[in-house]
C-alpha cells in the first residue's frame, strides 16, 4: 500500500515538472498572447490596447494627443520582481523621452526602496528626461529610502496625507554569526575561501573589527551620496540633510514640515497642480504605465520545490538567514522581515 502510494507521489510529481517545463519553454518565447489595457482620462477609460501577457502597461494609442505620463514605482527596487522590472523601467523612461506627445511625467511611488544600483540608475534617468520635461511625484502608502531617492528628481512632490517617507540612510550588509548555536546543536559548516575577509558576512563565521569597517565605509560612501541628493534636490544644507537622514521614517505633515516634499493632497490635486503649473491649465489625458509581472505555472511549481528543500537550521534561524541584506541598499528595514 505504502510503496503505491509512493508510486503514484512520484507520477504526480513528474508529470507536475514536465507541465513546468513546458510553461518555462512557452514563457520564454513571444507568443501574441495579449491582454486588454486602458489609457485613462480623469478616471475614466479613454481607449485599449494590445500589450504582451507577461507585463501590464498601458501605452498611448498611436493616435492620442498631447498626454502626461503616470508611471508607477511599487514594490521593492531591485533587477526584477512582481511589480518592479528594471529594464522596463528605464526602457519606458526612455521611450517618454523621445514621445513628442508626452508632456511630462507622474511618479506613482508605493515603495519601501531597494538596491543602491538600481535605484541610482532610475534616478540618473530621471534627471536626464527632465531635461526638456517636467517630472512630478507622489507619494501612496510609502515612499521610503529608495522610494524616496527617485523622487528627488522630481521638480515637485506631493504626499498622501497617511504616506510614510523618508527613511533616508542605508544598509549594506547584515552579518549573523551562528557559530555558537551551531556547535549547541551539532551543525557543521565550513566554506572553503581564499583572502581572509572572502567569507565575510556568513553565518559559519564570525566577524571581524576589520570586516565591520570594511562594510561601514560601504555604508558611508552610500550614505554620502544620498544625503548629497536630498540637499540638493529639496535647497536644504547638508548640515540640516544629515540631521534628518538617521533613517526613521516621516508623517507626510512632518515630512512637509522639514521640507522633504511640497504639499499634502490627492492625487488629482497633483494633477491639477501640475497642469496649472507647468502646462497653463491645459488639459492633458493621463497615461498610465505599470509593470505587473504574471505568475506561471513554471514559477508555481518552483515555489512549492523550494518549500521542500529544508536546511538543517531550526525555522527560526533560517528566517533571519534568508531575509538578510545581501546588497548595499536604499530600503525600509521593517519591510524585510514581513
Amino acid at each position: 500500500m505504502k510503496n503505491s502510494k509512493k508510486k503514484t507521489g512520484i507520477i504526480v510529481f513528474a508529470i507536475l515538472a514536465v507541465i513546468a517545463v513546458l510553461s518555462f519553454i512557452y514563457e520564454k518565447k513571444d507568443f501574441s498572447k495579449i491582454i486588454n489595457v486602458s489609457v485613462t482620462k480623469d478616471g475614466e477609460n479613454a481607449s485599449t490596447e494590445k500589450v504582451p501577457s507577461s507585463v501590464f502597461k498601458s501605452k498611448t494609442p498611436k493616435n492620442a494627443q498631447k498626454y502626461i505620463a503616470k508611471l508607477f514605482i511599487t514594490g521593492v527596487i531591485a533587477e526584477t520582481g512582481n511589480s518592479y522590472d528594471q529594464k522596463w523601467l528605464l526602457s519606458t523612461i526612455e521611450d517618454l523621452k523621445n514621445d513628442e506627445k508626452n508632456m511630462g511625467i507622474i511618479l506613482f511611488i508605493n515603495s519601501p526602496g531597494g538596491s543602491v544600483y538600481e535605484t541610482d540608475e532610475v534616478y540618473l534617468a530621471l534627471m536626464d528626461y527632465k531635461k526638456n520635461k517636467p517630472v512630478y511625484a507622489y507619494f501612496a502608502s510609502m515612499a521610503a529610502s529608495g522610494g524616496y531617492y527617485m523622487s528627488c528628481a522630481a521638480d515637485y512632490i506631493m504626499a498622501n496625507r497617511n504616506t510614510l517617507c523618508g527613511c533616508i540612510g542605508v544598509l549594506c550588509g547584515q552579518f549573523t554569526d551562528l557559530t555558537g548555536l551551531m556547535d549547541k546543536y551539532g551543525i557543521k559548516s565550513e566554506t572553503i575561501h581564499a583572502g581572509k575577509n572572502k567569507n565575510m558576512g556568513n553565518y559559519n563565521e564570525p566577524v571581524t573589527d576589520e570586516q565591520r569597517a570594511i562594510m561601514q565605509s560601504i555604508a558611508d560612501e552610500c550614505y554620502d551620496q544620498f544625503t548629497n541628493i536630498v540637499a540638493d534636490a529639496r535647497g536644504l544644507s547638508k548640515a540640516k540633510t544629515v540631521e534628518l537622514s538617521d533613517g526613521r521614517l516621516y508623517t507626510a505633515k512632518q515630512a512637509l514640515d522639514n521640507r522633504l516634499i511640497d504639499s499634502i493632497g490627492s492625487w488629482d490635486e497633483l494633477v491639477e497642480a501640475m497642469k496649472r503649473n507647468e502646462f497653463e491649465n491645459n488639459d492633458y489625458e493621463i497615461s498610465e504605465y505599470k509593470y505587473e509581472k504574471e505568475d506561471s505555472l513554471y514559477h508555481l511549481f518552483m515555489g512549492m520545490s523550494k518549500l521542500h528543500a529544508k536546511s538543517q537550521l531550526p525555522d527560526a534561524v533560517e528566517k533571519v538567514i534568508s531575509s538578510k541584506v545581501k546588497f548595499p541598499a536604499y530600503i525600509y528595514p521593517g519591510y524585510i522581515y514581513n
